[in-house]
């Protein structure tokens, strides 16, 4: 008895081992491999995140840029599919940074060639060309008398006597009116600017309530581009600005020219200093107005601080 309750007890007891189920196994993978994503997302300077309610347009004015440019440096097929919280390349990527595994183009620097040659031997000089060497003119000797005399000093007074200055004739001069007022650039990205609008000037800038100068007149009215340039945005895409243009002046200054009637350009398009872009209108606006903006790397500045004294 007491054997078969010994057998039936172990039988029970490796029965419990057997149906034991193993610990799960946890996979940290996933965990990890987003740890590493998130450590890897780009940011700093050069790079912004997108938030609730920006456009892509806004981005680019915003940062000094052509959208098309930013589109493709994020590779983005539709300029209207950021999402918020998506972070975008903001500025030209940069090949050949040290120190980001780029590779670094550095001039070729040639070393200046040795002439070798023993102690005893003279040194080569080149052959002479013919027509190419100037020779001082050869002294004549004559006897000395009085004529030859007065001849010597006649000859170093003609070559002492300052030659007399020919009539300077003044170009004609131009009517002011003729010609616009523009600005003078002292720097090499510093931009020629003119007036946008003949128009009365209404708002300046202001740092709070207006990023530019707001010009009265009538529908219709010209908009002229301030500056030469290239036509970035042509559209109504930004909320507040109407029918807009943007021109992209160099990689420092845009200029923006708002509430406009009709659009004379195109995207892409280049366009010159005084060349009319643009109807003036009242699109997004109470009135019709122009609204002028110039921005510094994207920042709006004072265009008063820019543009030429009427």
């Amino acid at each position: 008895m007491i054997r078969f309750v010994a057998s039936v007890a172990a039988s029970l007891l490796l029965a419990g081992c057997f149906s034991q189920q193993p610990a799960p196994a946890v996979d940290r993978a996933p965990a990890a491999q987003a740890r590493t994503q998130a450590v890897a997302q780009p940011s700093g300077p050069g790079y912004y995140t997108v938030k609730r309610g920006d456009t892509l347009y806004r981005i680019a004015l915003e940062n000094g840029q052509d959208y098309r440019d930013i589109a493709t440096w994020n590779n983005l097929t539709n300029p209207s599919s950021i999402k918020e919280g998506q972070v975008l390349r903001v500025i030209p990527p940069t090949a050949g940074v040290e120190g980001n595994g780029g590779v670094v183009a550095r001039p070729v620097v040639t070393e200046p060639v040795v002439e070798t040659r023993s102690l005893d031997q003279p040194v080569a000089t080149a052959p002479a060309i013919s027509g190419s060497i100037k020779r001082e003119p050869k002294v004549g000797k004559e006897p000395y008398s009085d004529e030859a005399y007065a001849r010597l000093n006649k000859s170093a007074e003609a070559a002492t006597k300052p030659a007399e200055a020919s009539p300077q004739i003044k170009p004609e001069a131009k009517s002011e009116s003729a010609v616009p007022a523009v600005a003078v650039a002292n720097g090499p990205d510093d931009v020629p600017w003119m007036w946008p609008s003949a128009g009365r000037l209404v708002s300046p800038y202001s740092e709070s309530s207006n990023k530019g100068l707001d010009f009265a007149g009538r529908a219709g009215d010209p908009v002229l581009a301030a500056g030469d340039g290239k036509v970035v945005y042509a559209g109504a895409g930004l909320r507040g600005y109407g029918e807009l243009i943007i021109v992209k002046h160099n990689a420092t200054y845009l200029s923006a020219y708002a509430h406009n009637r009709k659009i004379l350009v195109k995207e892409g398009q280049q366009v010159n200093r005084g060349q009319k872009i643009a109807e003036m209108g009242s699109t997004d606006a109470d009135t019709v107005k122009l609204h002028f903006e110039i921005r510094k790397q994207g920042k709006p500045v004072d265009p008063a601080q820019y543009l030429p004294k009427r």
